[in-house]
């Protein structure tokens, strides 16, 4: 059995460049940064950073075009793919992550329930649930 999994959460070292290719599949590539956060020997903090490649096709690729930014936060669950090519003879490899699924963090700039100095918020937040306010009887329970 193989397994060719990769995914990270990172942000946008660059706009993504949209292009299509010459039998019309769009495609589009952006860089996203990943840290990694650790304590030494001696407990001082370190940190280091990752730089990847991704590579989206489809329609995802131009929503990704379209709603990505330079800095913006981004899950992406793909696999690894290295490229090779021939430049003024050298021999030249790429790595990239082939995105299967792009999933958007928040954007900047918009606000949460905590980044409200009272606590709230004055439009409900998109992970709150709003419930009904009747009652319930569980006599109308159909099981």
């Amino acid at each position: 059995m193989y397994l060719n999994k990769a995914f990270i959460i990172g942000n946008l070292t660059r706009d993504p460049e949209l292009r299509s290719l010459p039998s019309g599949v769009q495609v589009t590539t952006f860089g996203v940064a990943t840290n990694r956060v650790w304590k030494d020997k001696e407990g001082a903090r370190q940190e280091s950073t990752e730089f990847h490649n991704i590579v989206v096709f489809g329609r995802q690729a131009e929503t990704s075009a379209q709603y990505l930014k330079k800095g913006s936060s981004v899950l992406i669950e793909g696999r690894l793919q290295t490229r090779s090519w021939e430049s003024d003879g050298v021999k030249k490899y790429r790595t990239e992550i082939v995105a299967d699924r792009v999933q958007f963090g928040a954007r900047q700039g918009s606000t949460t329930p905590s980044d409200e100095p009272s606590g709230k918020s004055s439009k409900p937040s998109e992970d709150t649930v709003e419930y009904p306010q009747e009652e319930i009887n569980p006599d109308d329970i159909p099981f």
